[in-house]
């Protein structure tokens, strides 16, 4: 009898002490924990170089992320550099792999991504004020780390003109409180339909604040481009025609 009663007693336990986190005191802990909710709202942009990983192939990347929206990120194959989801404030483009010319994204995936440049640089920072919700799913094994399981509603975006719920999870390590994996559905390009995943590692400060330095993402669970950063530079000068979408030169301007 006094066995059974130890059973019970310690499944309550259990119980009690995945209850006793919530949601938001995850994110608290989260932001407490890689520099502060304060110095992460000061951010004002971050641009980092690396070395991406790609079918056993590596080549130099790069990107810029600022507070006001503008972003890009770059790769550099074989002496040539190719730009990819750059954003001007308005105009979001990229460049075409076969011709090497700068092509604009259509309305949707403009539109759509509009909707994510107030995530700087944590979408998780005044979730509430942004309409977002969350929601704590229980505690789930990542790659053998114990995590917390958090869904993240964002505002609805629209896929082939029907509006859809922007619905992302996030998995975070219940040791440190930092995440560790964020999974998404893909709703455009090849892979449209299947799951995207993003496993995160190696976090090192940076002037304070606690960056990821290796991630790999993953479709439908096989990995298909990995990068690892190197370098940091927080709040960093950049000029204003860096995200600005190259117009062809005339006859005339040649």
């Amino acid at each position: 009898m006094k066995t059974f009663k130890t059973t019970i007693l310690l499944f309550f336990a259990m119980a009690l002490s995945v209850q006793a986190q919530t949601a938001d005191e995850i994110i608290a802990n989260y932001f407490e924990n890689t520099g502060g909710l304060e110095n992460w709202t000061n951010l004002e942009g971050v641009k980092t170089s690396g070395v991406g990983i790609q079918q056993g192939f590596e080549f130099p990347i790069g990107a810029i992320q600022l507070k006001d929206g503008r972003q890009l990120f770059s790769a550099n194959i074989q002496g040539k550099e190719f730009k990819q989801q750059v954003y001007d404030g308005e105009v979001l483009w990229s460049t075409n792999f076969m011709t090497m010319k700068a092509e604009k994204s259509d309305a949707e995936q403009t539109e759509n991504f509009k909707l994510n440049t107030n995530d700087f640089p944590d979408p998780f920072i005044d979730y509430k004020a942004k309409g977002y919700t969350v929601e704590l799913l229980g505690k789930e094994t990542v790659d053998g780390a114990e995590t917390f399981k958090i869904k993240l509603v964002k505002e609805p975006i629209m896929v082939d003109g029907t509006q859809e719920d922007d619905i992302s999870f996030y998995y975070f390590d219940t040791e440190n409180f930092v995440p560790i994996a964020v999974e998404t559905k893909i709703t455009s390009g090849q892979g449209k339909g299947k799951t995207a995943r993003s496993v995160m590692s190696d976090y090192q400060e940076i002037d304070g604040l606690y960056f990821p330095h290796s991630t790999s993402q993953y479709i439908d669970g096989a990995v298909v481009f990995s990068m690892n950063m190197e370098s940091f530079e927080l709040n960093p000068e950049v000029e204003e025609n860096t995200f600005s979408f190259p117009e062809e030169m005339t006859e005339e301007k040649k």
